[in-house]
């Protein structure tokens, strides 16, 4: 194999290039290994889990799209079988999923999980400080957190964050529906249709000249000068992280139901969008802890914003940004538009990742427009990234020496490969027809 060095160099002249390639994690280690010890534990994620049955209940009051799953924010594991023909069409590609978090309730993206979590802790926190809630009491009614009491506690303080549109979604979205003063910060370039969304559910919107990370900045100081502020930090936040993770043993449960097996003959491929990191890693890692050595994990990231890939290549340049490679960030996947990546992603996926693969606007247009004749599925452009994940496994150089060197060559015919299809629920009908026109010219 491959030095260290070697790979970077390669990479990093991929890189600076454009093209779309896939890179292999060489700090990749045994799960057994790497989560020995790690931070967050499987501790953590259980807490996650409790909180959201806690507040189950208080979501069905606030969203009753939700009490069809009894307040519990889940996507569905869909089959593909007309997509997997498309793009692969031989019984060696095994079979296909999409998690669609596309459809995920009230934000619509994978960051209703972390986004929405992150404001449930806070305002739980709160909640016990005044006497709402009892968490030594099976009685305690957290649907109470709806009532006039507790929206006027709530209405003391200010949630913040700063996005490009999804994270923003979700925050704003449940930090309005309990009643604190909710602020997303955005940038200028971000989709006009997410601010207006936001603002029609009465969250104010500062829209900041610069792409995201300006953006984060910017709300990040606003924050700390206000002693009521409470900032979600895209880049640095371990709730976040945690409210993602729970979404693997969830994962376990639903492929169980549909009979899946996952084993040393049954390997798991999971490729997921990557914008600054926080939802893919906090995934990754969930499935890591339920999985093992079992689920292989890719992120997908734009070749003009791969900022995770920018660090991960490049270990010893902490901080390092995409604008430093010479790369514009410049996508049409909006919600992976990111300059530099999240610490805490890079932390904890340095030795659980499998590798990450770039891809272009084109080939998101593309995919997008096959999901939509093959499935019927509807998608924004960065969710549609998670697709090109198999070709890059099995078509690829990289991809042939993944399966030679783990041993999988003979287990794929009995693999299952999971597309994360991250956002798309509220695009509005103009916008996705444009989105289509594209994809089919390029099809």
């Amino acid at each position: 194999m491959s030095t260290v060095e070697e790979i970077s160099s390669a990479a990093m002249d991929s890189l600076r290039a454009r093209r779309p390639f896939l890179w292999l994690n060489p700090a990749r280690r045994p799960a057994q290994e790497a989560l020995r010890g790690a931070q967050p534990g499987a501790d953590a994620i259980e807490a996650a889990c409790a909180r959201w049955q806690r507040f189950a209940p208080l979501l069905v009051k606030l969203f009753p799209e939700t009490a069809a799953s009894g307040g519990i924010i889940e996507s569905d594991l869909i089959p593909v079988p007309s997509l997997r023909r498309a793009l692969a069409g031989n019984a060696a590609a095994g079979a296909w999923f999409i998690k669609a978090d596309h459809a995920l309730p009230i934000a619509g993206s994978v960051k209703a999980r972390g986004g929405i979590h992150e404001v449930l802790e806070f305002a739980e926190k709160l909640a016990l400080e005044h006497g709402l809630i009892d968490r030594t009491s099976d009685a305690s009614d957290y649907g109470a957190l709806a009532d006039p009491t507790a929206r006027q506690l709530f209405a003391r303080y200010t949630v913040a964050v700063g996005s490009t549109g999804n994270l923003g979604m979700s925050i704003g979205v449940i930090a309005a529906a309990l009643g604190f003063r909710a602020q997303v910060h955005m940038s200028a370039e971000a989709k006009e249709w997410k601010k207006q969304r936001l603002r029609r559910h009465g969250v104010e919107v500062i829209e900041h000249a610069g792409d995201y990370g300006a953006a984060v900045e910017a709300g990040r100081r606003a924050a700390q000068a206000d002693a009521r502020a409470y900032f979600v930090d895209d880049e640095r936040s371990l709730s976040l992280f945690l409210g993602y993770a729970v979404a693997a043993s969830r994962l376990r449960d639903q492929l169980r139901q549909a009979a899946v097996a996952v084993g040393p003959q049954a390997p798991l491929f999971v490729y997921l969008p990557c914008g600054v990191g926080g939802a893919p890693s906090g995934i990754a890692f969930g499935l890591k802890q339920v999985f093992g050595d079992h689920v292989h994990c890719f992120f997908a990231e734009p070749t003009a914003s791969p900022c995770v890939l920018a660090q991960m290549s490049q270990p010893g340049r902490p901080g390092i940004t995409v604008y430093d490679l010479g790369l514009d960030n410049r996508t049409a996947a909006d919600g992976l538009a990111v300059g530099r990546a999240s610490e805490l992603a890079v932390r904890v996926m340095t030795p659980l990742l499998s590798g990450i693969f770039t891809l272009d606007d084109d080939m998101l247009f593309r995919n997008l427009f096959l999901l939509h004749e093959s499935e019927g599925i509807r998608i924004e452009p960065s969710a549609a990234a998670a697709i090109a994940g198999p070709a890059m496994l099995l078509d690829t150089p990289a991809g042939q020496q993944y399966l030679k060197e783990n041993k999988l060559e003979q287990a794929m015919s009995s693999a299952t490969h999971l597309l994360w299809t991250t956002g798309g629920l509220f695009v509005p009908d103009d916008e996705y027809e444009g989105f289509l026109a594209r994809g089919r010219a390029l099809a």
